[in-house]
């Protein structure tokens, strides 16, 4: 059992929050959270309430502690992304967003990664019947957008900071999955961000490396039409998103693929039964997208009171 000394973390707590590094980049993130709302109601999204606990949530591609309650006699899971929910909202609701607050446990190495803690906020965007290549746009005039009202709102952080800030040309480079492993290696999000001097998608990533729910190409089995973004200067993943599979028999056959249990999916699946149609989307991390506009070493400057993996704390 873990030793908690609340007086230190008290502590730990005041001296975090009188950092001027933390206080800079809490007003920088909330420029970018206004600003990627701005962009979303201006091109006719509607925000929706983000829901924290249900039993139906994403399985993730990667290994977390994965707490689970019982409601009414029923398992639920503290949500680690609305994925499904957007999903199936979408279907009536057309074009939404949440700031949707996110616990997923990570374990503890992922402590030094810079980049993870394991409760944030992400901005998760779908549309109906829309597009890999529609999402990419949006999602690149969006943070142009952000960066520009950061620019223009937050010059004094800034200049404290030592970061410019400026928006990048469009359209954003594009490798394939394939082409990034076979030329930077299997650790290539790392070694092209760092080469980065603008974010880089990565399109068309292989179902092995992906979730069951993003859909593949009609003519090439396996890979998906979906897409991660990555800042540069080595900051790593900005976005990640795709289409979604929408047919009854292929979303089986995915979870079927993922050695997955069917039953934990039931409440998307039976709706699937029924017929659902086409939407993609996106979620951007707005912590991280504070680490890169602010240039820090850790994502946990970006927060009043962050939750680093392994650690417990206000």
């Amino acid at each position: 059992m873990m030793n908690i000394n609340i007086e230190d973390g008290i502590e730990r707590s005041i001296k975090h929050l009188a950092d001027p590094r933390v206080q800079s980049s809490i007003k920088i993130q909330s420029t970018i959270r206004q600003s990627l709302r701005d962009s979303l109601v201006r091109r006719g999204f509607m925000e929706i309430s983000p829901t924290l606990l249900s039993p139906l949530t994403d399985p993730l591609n990667h290994p977390v502690y994965d707490p689970c309650i019982t409601v009414y006699g029923e398992k639920m899971w503290l949500t680690k992304s609305m994925i499904f929910h957007k999903q199936i909202a979408v279907q009536q609701l057309k074009k939404i967003f949440i700031m949707s607050p996110n616990i997923r446990l990570e374990t503890e190495e992922k402590a030094s990664s810079g980049r993870h803690l394991f409760e944030f906020t992400q901005i998760d965007i779908e549309e109906l019947d829309a597009s890999r290549e529609v999402m990419m746009d949006l999602a690149e005039v969006m943070i142009n957008e952000a960066l520009a009202g950061v620019r223009s709102a937050n010059g004094a952080e800034l200049a404290f900071l030592s970061r410019a800030c400026r928006p990048f040309p469009r359209p954003f480079n594009k490798i394939a999955f394939q082409d990034a492993v076979a030329n930077y290696g299997e650790k290539f999000e790392e070694r092209i961000s760092k080469e980065a001097t603008a974010p880089v998608w990565i399109v068309d990533i292989p179902l092995k490396a992906r979730e069951f729910y993003d859909r593949e190409y009609p003519d090439r089995p396996g890979i998906l039409r979906d897409m991660d973004l990555l800042w540069p200067e080595g900051y790593q993943e900005a976005l990640s998103g795709g289409e979604r599979e929408f047919q009854y028999e292929k979303i089986m056959e995915r979870i079927r693929k993922k050695e997955q249990a069917e039953e934990q999916f039931r409440w998307f699946t039976e709706l699937a039964k029924r017929g659902i149609r086409m939407s993609s989307g996106f979620g951007i991390g707005i912590e991280r997208f504070t680490r890169y506009v602010c240039g820090l070493e850790h994502v946990g400057l970006t927060n009043p009171f962050p939750k680093i993996p392994g650690t417990v704390s206000l």
